[in-house]
């Protein structure tokens, strides 16, 4: 190929090797150095001007240190009168941080891209985006490839009796990712969920005394909602209609209580805001005699017609009896029988810290606003991203719940894996905790016969790829080569399939340069 010069990174020389010698040239040459005080030094010691520059560099274990020598190549290549400069990212660095985590957190997915195009990068091409919408931070055009056609490709040649089996999401937000394998592959699916569990003694103690009504709406009604008034009164006040609150109706049929300054309300009773309520599961409500609920006298609600409702009952569907739950704690799957952690609460509630439970002559003592729904609505830090949900995340938010000995999760599966071959998929590898369990899960309580762990990028944080080697539900674990991999860790494995991805960035870089379509690539084929 003339005109075209290819530059490796340090972070995977192997894969850059690999993809020259499918092209038929060689690495361009340059020397990548280090001060002694760990600055990046590049040299550039072959012409590329007027010439169509690639630069290969994936992520590894030193990830700021590969994306601080990519970003000086790039300027060197651009102070060389390169006629174009490619990035080539197999695996693209900070593509988990794509949205705020917090209220202060930063989106360093977008920072990056910024980074890039001031290097001055023209073109980007990268393989299964951990979240998509990151093409839109860049200015520049994005080529997006993915690994589908090829795990396809290899389980239709790989995997024995393949088209019985069941392609599984570990979490509902790789959803999308699975059921386009499995139209693919013309398979079934199936979705595993993970959830905190109520603990036994928050049963039957969430009642309405301890609780905030902000509103009421009947869904299909016709009729205006109702309005309710929380006033806490003592007993003597019941029979006084001066001190009751009076609703007021309205021309068209609404009532509304009578306005009242928020700054002296209840002050002469002398009792509590209804906000000061508490929703802690440890604090002690007032007694429900206490409590008044004022409801408006509304139009009637229009009923449905009972023999609708018992032909809607009759009719029951059958997929619901492929929902199998279990109890998971500390990332594994445990009896019914198993006992309970001290500490377990729903997904998303609000609860009491360890050592923070308060007896009765603490709540007696506590400032009532610090103790209020709305103080502790307000300090509550999200677990989702902002202006996404909480799926959207789940990949990367399970991963240390799940090894929380405080905390028990209740696991679902839908689908029905009994006596099949389970495809588990996701875009990445890098804990392990909830391949684990998700494996646990299929086998021990759907009955799946064998189990693949099938994921684009395998970066194996810490001893990842060692536990799943040593769990006994995970029979193979299949990754692309776009991140990596430890020789050693790669010799020692028994389980581990590595597939070599050199073949379709090559020709994306092959199309690239001739100004061909590349929409070929992202089409499946059979063998």
């Amino acid at each position: 190929m003339r005109k075209i010069k290819i530059f490796s990174g340090s972070s995977h020389p192997l894969l850059t090797e690999a993809i020259c010698e499918r092209l038929g040239t060689q690495p361009a040459k340059c020397d990548l150095t280090k001060f002694s005080n760990g600055e990046t030094s590049v040299s550039i010691n072959t012409s590329i001007r007027d010439q169509d520059v690639f630069i290969v560099q994936s992520g590894s274990k030193k990830i700021n240190d590969n994306v601080m020598e990519l970003l000086i190549m790039i300027s060197a290549c651009k102070g060389g009168s390169a006629r174009s400069i490619t990035a080539v990212m197999p695996y693209f660095p900070y593509s988990r941080q794509s949205k705020k985590k917090s209220h202060r957190g930063a989106i360093t997915a977008r920072m990056l891209a910024n980074l890039l195009t001031v290097a001055g990068v023209q073109h980007v091409i990268t393989v299964d985006l951990h979240a998509p919408p990151i093409q839109g931070f860049f200015g520049k055009p994005v080529d997006n490839l993915h690994a589908e056609p090829l795990i396809a490709r290899w389980i239709r040649n790989h995997v024995p009796e393949w088209k019985e089996a069941v392609v599984v999401s570990k979490n509902p937000g790789g959803s999308k990712r699975v059921t386009s394998l499995a139209d693919a592959l013309k398979l079934n699916f199936g979705i595993i969920t993970t959830d905190r569990r109520r603990s036994p003694h928050m049963h039957g103690t969430s009642t309405l005394d301890n609780s905030v009504i902000f509103g009421h709406a009947i869904e299909g009604s016709q009729s205006e909602p109702e309005v309710i008034s929380l006033a806490e009164q003592p007993e003597d006040s019941k029979s006084s209609t001066k001190s009751s609150p009076r609703i007021h109706s309205q021309p068209n049929g609404v009532t509304h209580p009578p306005p009242q300054s928020h700054r002296h309300t209840n002050s002469s009773i002398g009792a509590p805001s209804p906000l000061a309520i508490s929703t802690r599961v440890d604090s002690e409500s007032p007694p429900p005699s206490r409590m008044r609920l004022q409801r408006s006298v509304t139009a009637p609600i229009p009923r449905s017609n009972p023999d609708t409702e018992d032909s809607a009952d009759e009719y029951t569907d059958e997929r619901a009896r492929e929902v199998i739950t279990g109890r998971l704690i500390q990332g594994h799957i445990v009896d019914d029988n198993f006992p309970s952690p001290i500490l377990s609460t729903m997904s998303g509630s609000i609860a009491t810290l360890p050592g923070d439970q308060l007896g009765p002559s603490q709540l007696d003592e506590r400032d009532p606003m610090t103790s209020s729904y709305m103080s502790e609505v307000s300090s509550f830090q999200p677990n989702h991203a902002l202006g996404g949900t909480f799926d959207a995340d789940l990949s990367d938010e399970e991963e240390e719940g799940l090894k929380n000995p405080e905390f028990e999760h209740t696991v679902t599966l839908v689908g029905d894996v009994n006596e099949r071959t389970v495809f588990i998929i996701d875009d990445m590898i890098d804990g392990c905790n909830s391949w684990v369990a998700a494996a646990e899960t299929v086998v021990k309580r759907g009955g799946a016969k064998k189990v693949y762990c099938i994921a684009t990028h395998g970066l194996f944080g810490n001893d990842s790829l060692e536990v799943m080697e040593n769990c006994q539900c995970i029979d193979f674990i299949v990754v692309a080569n776009t991140f990596p991999i430890d020789p050693e860790q790669v010799k020692a494995s028994k389980k581990l399939i590595i597939l070599d991805l050199s073949g379709l960035l090559a020709e994306a870089i092959r199309r690239n340069h001739y100004g061909e379509s590349i929409s070929q690539l992202y089409q499946h084929y059979q063998d």
